[in-house]
């Protein structure tokens, strides 16, 4: 991402994400910077140096993305964009994410990163999902998942044409390489380097059927028919729709769909891999991220860790 054009926010629904904002607008105040944000993001935000625009604008025509929330955010900032790939900056405020590059107390030193050339940009695959009559796109996951008293979820699995195999499950999880690490990871599915490319299948409290973890290439794509059941369909961790016996999703993989900003490669993988050691144990998100190491919670704006 350059320190210069026209950079768009994008803002967790809920979270107060005003501290942050000023310091970026404050930023770009002092850059070649045009700070844009959808229109009632800015009147909640009530941030000066931040231009209303319309969300089409926002997704059109901005140089890069800075998702100020947490991994839901950055999710929906790549999907934003997903067909004009820019960069996108991901800042946690608060939760334990495994998908934001920088938390809310590095976001002064990863500007200043950004704006001396020390950062990078990686590419993401994305899922290409269609069902009856919609199609959309998933960064991380999309979960045909059990409705209560709707049945178990049901159905049959095509790879590339043939059928492979059937479910009976309470959850259906069909991942990315990035996404690995959410409910797949949970469900007991491995874990793939984020720059991997695949798709992952894994069923959540299999009762009979495939109940092990299934890896496709990028160039496989697969199909699930529903047999029974009525479950709902989660895309990203958002509620999509419903399907019922007889529908179908295809799911393909989709190359180079987005892009990562990084301000340090080796940090962020240090903490991903801290962060999954943490999450068996019996606490809560925030008080998880009290247990990160500090030499990976704060750095300077080249890498290394600052004291306190």
């Amino acid at each position: 991402m350059h320190a210069s054009g026209r950079i768009g926010l994008v803002l967790h629904p809920r979270r107060d994400c005003s501290t942050a904002a000023r310091q970026v607008a404050a930023w770009t105040s002092t850059h070649d910077v045009d700070l844009v944000a959808a229109e009632p993001d800015v009147a909640r935000l009530g941030v000066e140096g931040v231009r209303p625009v319309a969300l089409a604008e926002l997704a059109e025509e901005c140089d890069g993305l800075i998702a100020l929330g947490g991994d839901g955010t950055l999710l929906g900032a790549m999907r934003l964009v997903v067909d004009r790939p820019v960069p996108v900056l991901g800042v946690n405020l608060g939760r334990l994410g495994f998908l934001a590059e920088v938390e809310g107390r590095e976001l002064d030193d990863a500007l200043a990163a950004m704006a001396a050339g020390r950062s990078t940009t990686e590419s993401r695959t994305c899922l290409v999902v269609r069902g009856p009559g919609w199609e959309t796109v998933a960064f991380n996951d999309v979960v045909l998942a059990r409705v209560p008293g709707e049945g178990l979820v049901e159905g049959d699995l095509a790879v590339s044409g043939r059928r492979y195999g059937h479910y009976r499950c309470d959850g259906l999880i069909i991942a990315t390489p990035m996404g690995s690490t959410a409910y797949n990871y949970a469900a007991g599915g491995p874990v793939m380097s984020p720059g991997a490319e695949g798709i992952l299948v894994t069923p959540s409290a299999p009762m009979n059927g495939i109940s092990r973890s299934l890896v496709l290439g990028p160039g496989e794509p697969l199909r699930v028919t529903l047999t029974a059941g009525r479950p709902a369909v989660e895309v990203d961790g958002l509620l999509a729709g419903r399907v019922a016996p007889g529908d179908v999703l295809e799911v393909t993989s989709r190359a180079e769909a987005g892009r990562l900003v990084r301000i340090d490669d080796s940090v962020a993988a240090d903490r991903s891999r801290v962060k999954l050691s943490l999450l068996d144990l019996p606490l809560l998100p925030e008080e998880l991220l009290e247990l990160v190491p500090e030499e990976l919670r704060r750095r300077h704006p080249g890498g290394a860790s600052t004291p306190g």
